[in-house]
């Protein structure tokens, strides 16, 4: 990967590059982007490109709307499907003030924040995620459908599985760009997709999850596709989720994988943290009204438990052996800014690890099919946005990982978009209208 500001501008001159794309995210995952041309690079790096904040939701108002985009040199790819001559690359970018502060809204900043204070306890954090799509027809116009591709299931081939190509080309596309995908196959849900990647830092993985759903939408529509990132599309089919893999290294060792060892107090402490805030932040893990569709069937979680391998759990530790042992926490779905759900999730298991928290026993049971008793016994997720959204703005925490604007904000945001769902008479049309035709 180039890394210096030098040996981009080098490799622009080099390559045929003619259009540059600085990409940023919004507070709610929605990737954004200016193009330039090459001859500015220069001083993008140096002063920066311009933008209207006002016009990004949950940013600025129109009295201070001028907020700066910096290149990150180091995310830069090329965008190997897009038609020539002449190559497009992209950055990822820092937005900063008018002064070149940083703006302390940006998630991708925010991320950075945490990652600051996970390295200064001594651990560095690895994520892999595992994130699932469904790949639907278009009409005549270009519009998406609810038929989906096909109508296979969990692990099908061809003739089945007719998503083979597609995920085939996504991955090859990942490779060029310099992601690493590791798996790819058929969901469980017909015309259900998954694609799961090599750990990484976390700000590389969310970087590369951006990344990722972009050029999946990119491909699926040059294949005359649309495919949707929502989290529960059809009903009483398989929902689609982002899996979140995590562990936590310390001078290069996985403290996860031997629980006999020193550190095994340190990683149950970590899963501890997590499990206690969890709730408070499911806003940021579930986004939307859909999200609480998925919850409590077809392998998505309901309680907030965790297990050895256990597919009906919040978290699950998978089997595995040496530096694969890890955490997965299975509730977030693809909706979620990744920079935020990081930042929340590293934040709340460090926050475990600052308050030695006792991990609580194992729930070694199927919790799709658990006694009522037993039941009630067990904390629950927010089943609705508005529950998530009240736990979410009462949360001490959220606010110090996230800030009081970035929350204040985008729970200001989130409470209209819930009482427009209250409001809807119908409901699968307002999923439709407001999230299907462009998650």
């Amino acid at each position: 990967m180039t890394n210096t500001v030098s040996e981009v501008l080098e490799f622009v001159r080099e390559n045929d590059v003619k259009f540059i794309r600085l990409a940023f995210t919004d507070p709610f995952g929605v990737m954004k982007n200016i193009s330039i041309m090459p001859d500015l690079l220069p001083s993008a790096f140096e002063n920066g490109i311009s933008f209207d904040a006002s016009a990004i939701k949950g940013f600025r108002d129109v009295t201070k709307s001028d907020l700066l985009l910096f290149p990150d040199p180091s995310t830069l790819s090329v965008l190997s499907w897009r038609p020539g001559p002449g190559r497009v690359i992209r950055f990822f970018c820092d937005i900063k003030n008018p002064d070149k502060t940083p703006f302390i809204q940006d998630s991708r900043y925010i991320l950075k924040e945490v990652i600051k204070r996970c390295e200064n306890m001594g651990y560095v954090c690895m994520i892999g995620v595992e994130c699932e799509f469904y790949l639907f027809k278009t009409d005549d116009e270009g519009d998406p459908t609810l038929n989906t591709i096909d109508y296979g299931d969990y692990l099908d081939i061809s003739p089945l599985d007719k998503g083979e190509n597609i995920r085939r080309e996504i991955c090859l596309c990942l490779e060029e760009m310099g992601l690493e995908p590791e798996t790819s196959h058929h969901e469980r849900g017909p015309g259900q997709n998954e694609i799961d990647f090599k750990y990484s830092d976390a700000l590389n993985s969310a970087d590369n999850l951006m990344t990722f759903k972009s050029v999946v939408k990119a491909i699926a529509a040059r294949n005359g596709l649309f495919a949707s990132f929502m989290p529960k599309p059809l009903k009483g089919k398989s929902g689609s989720g982002l899996h979140i893999n995590l562990s936590l290294s310390k001078n290069g060792s996985n403290i996860f994988k031997n629980r006999q060892d020193e550190h095994s107090q340190v990683a149950e402490s970590f899963i501890a943290g997590v499990l206690e805030k969890v709730p408070e932040i499911t806003l940021f893990l579930n986004p939307i009204a859909n999200s609480y569709e998925r919850f409590g069937e077809f392998e998505a979680p309901k309680y907030v438990s965790w297990s050895h391998q256990n597919r009906s759990q919040l978290i699950r530790i998978p089997a595995a052996i040496g530096e694969k042992v890890r955490m997965e926490l299975r509730s977030p779905d693809p909706t979620a800014n990744p920079y935020l759900a990081y930042a929340l999730i590293i934040g709340a298991g460090l926050e475990g690890i600052e308050k030695g928290l006792k991990l609580p026993p194992a729930v070694d049971m199927d919790l799709y099919r658990i006694d009522e008793s037993i039941a009630k016994e067990l904390r629950v997720l927010p089943n609705n946005l508005e529950k998530a959204i009240e736990l979410a703005e009462n949360s001490r925490f959220v606010k110090s990982v996230i800030g009081e604007e970035m929350a204040r904000k985008y729970i200001e945001i989130k409470k209209e978009e819930a009482l427009l769902f209250a409001e809807a008479n119908d409901k699968d049309n307002f999923y439709k209208e407001r999230y299907f035709r462009f998650i």
